[in-house]
This record gives structure tokens, C-alpha cells and sequence, in this order.
């Protein structure tokens, strides 16, 4: 009876142990951003071991450039279903090439006027952020209504995309596409257990997301060297006054064991300096992987 007892002992110090541990954590998160002059929502889940962990994760937040996440799933799955195929040449126009915005894409051909397959599109836009490959994608599946169709059918119903980069040059058009840290993690979770594409096209997708070349100061900077982290990014620029509308990272990070976690931050109305928000963004995810290591 006493051995009984001993092991229930135990069996309950080393669970309220671990539920002290994701409180831990929780208050290491509120200490970075309580005294950040910034709004943030913040969305942890295990995949294979199931710990959460939010912070604001209902509040609706403008996504800037990790819509192009939502966006490749969309032109995915018209992939899967036979309407495109990933070898297939778009025609690019020089007009389509704008000069005012992010677009690797233009700085290589900037006269335009050329073929790429919509796997290079979906590269440039995915795991480079080009603005201008990101909206001949919209125009190519029927534009962002085919996005907001799509999502909702997975089941995410906290997102709402009605612009595209380029209408994006507007400052109050920054805030109309948005959804929430939780709904993030759901679709970034549906979409690695297989729940949305084709195995092939998921597969695809995971990868491109892993090679991407933008914030790599990020939440990237505050894993150690070689940390698979499949992950899309997204920033404004500042106004006069210095007010960041948004400053976004959401991704899937594969831990030494092999399982893997998922992580959304959204950091928006910043008056940071850019470097400050970086930080937070990387030492989010710095206690985050520190936490998900030390658990058996």
C-alpha cells in the first residue's frame, strides 16, 4: 500500500513538474513582449506530443506576406486536381514585373516578357517572398476569393484575405487580410499530417517553405545551426510616425528526436526598431525549442 502510494506521489510531483514547465515558458514569453511597445499573439502545439501554449492566440491579426502560405496551398490543390501542373510554362509580362516592390523575380529578368513554370513561381513566392509571383499565382487560380474558398473548406474559418500585393502599397489596405496565431497553427498542422494536399504536393510544399531566404534573423536565429524549420514570414514597412503595422513568422520546426512543433507568432502596431522585433521574434522561438528539448 505504501509503494502504491510513493508511486502516486511521484507519478503527480513529475506531472505538476511538466504543467510548471509550460508555465515557464509562458511567463518567459511574457516577459519578452510585456515591455515591447507591440501587440502580440502567440500559438504553440506539439504535433506528436500535443503540449499548447497561447498567448492572444484568437486575436485577429493582419498577415502581410505569410498569406503566401494560404496562397500555395490554394494553387496546390489545383495541382492535385489536374487544372495545373508544376511543369507548366507561365508567360510573364514586363508590366506584371513591378518596379516598386520585393521581387527577385524582376531583379533576374527585368525586362519580363519570358516563360517560368509555376514551380519557379511557387518558389519565388514561396521561399522568396516575391510580391509580383505572388499575384500572377492570385490571378492565375481566380484571385484571393479562390484563397478564401479554399481555407474555409479545411475548416479555418478565423481568415480573411480580400487583397493582393500589390493593393497591399495602400497603408489601410495592410490590415484587411488577417486571421488568428491558433488558426495559423490549425492550418499549419492540417497540412503536415497530409490533411489538405496529396501527399506529393505536401511534401513539396514542406520543402520550399524549409529552403526559404527570408527572415533568416528571425525566429530562424534563435534555433541552433541546422534546425529544420518549414516557415513563412511576413513584414511592413514603417509610416512616418515609425508604426510597423506587422511583423509575422508562423513555421513547423523538427526537433533532434524527430518529432516536430509548431510555432506562430504575430507581432503587430510595433514601435520597435526593427532589429528589437527580430529579437523577440528569435528568442520566442529560442525558450520554445529550449522547452520542447527538456521534455521526455
Amino acid at each position: 500500500m505504501r509503494s502504491i502510494f510513493l508511486f502516486v506521489f511521484i507519478l503527480s510531483i513529475s506531472l505538476s513538474s511538466n504543467a510548471q514547465t509550460i508555465d515557464n515558458l509562458r511567463n518567459e514569453i511574457n516577459q519578452l513582449i510585456s515591455s515591447k511597445n507591440l501587440t502580440a499573439g502567440i500559438s504553440i502545439k506539439g504535433i506528436e506530443v500535443k503540449d499548447t501554449l497561447s498567448v492572444n492566440g484568437n486575436l485577429s491579426m493582419p498577415m502581410m506576406s505569410v498569406f503566401k502560405f494560404h496562397i500555395a496551398l490554394a494553387v496546390l490543390n489545383e495541382v492535385d486536381k489536374g487544372k495545373l501542373k508544376l511543369n507548366q510554362k507561365i508567360f510573364v509580362k514586363k508590366e506584371e514585373l513591378l518596379s516598386d516592390t520585393w521581387s527577385p523575380i524582376r531583379e533576374e529578368f527585368p525586362q519580363g516578357n519570358m516563360e517560368l513554370t509555376l514551380d519557379q513561381l511557387l518558389r519565388y513566392t514561396v521561399s522568396h517572398s516575391d510580391n509580383n509571383g505572388c499575384d500572377i499565382l492570385l490571378r492565375l487560380i481566380g484571385g484571393t476569393e479562390t484563397v478564401q474558398k479554399f481555407i474555409n473548406l479545411q475548416g479555418i474559418k478565423d481568415f480573411t484575405i480580400k487583397v493582393n500585393e500589390e493593393e497591399m502599397s495602400n497603408w489601410d489596405n495592410l490590415y484587411l487580410n488577417t486571421t488568428s496565431p491558433l488558426a495559423s497553427t490549425e492550418l499549419l498542422e492540417k497540412f503536415y499530417k497530409g490533411e489538405i494536399l496529396k501527399k506529393k504536393t505536401t511534401k513539396y510544399l514542406y520543402q520550399i517553405m524549409v529552403e526559404t531566404s527570408r527572415g533568416l534573423t528571425w525566429m530562424k536565429a534563435g534555433l541552433p545551426e541546422g534546425t529544420e524549420l518549414a516557415h513563412r514570414t511576413g513584414i511592413s514597412n514603417t509610416n512616418k510616425a515609425g508604426l510597423r503595422v506587422a511583423m509575422n513568422n508562423i513555421g513547423i520546426v523538427k526537433l533532434p528526436n524527430g518529432k516536430h512543433y509548431i510555432l506562430s507568432i504575430y507581432l503587430t502596431e510595433i514601435m520597435e526598431e526593427r532589429e528589437v522585433t527580430e529579437k523577440i521574434l528569435a528568442d520566442i522561438a529560442k525558450a520554445t525549442y529550449n522547452y520542447f528539448t527538456t521534455q521526455k
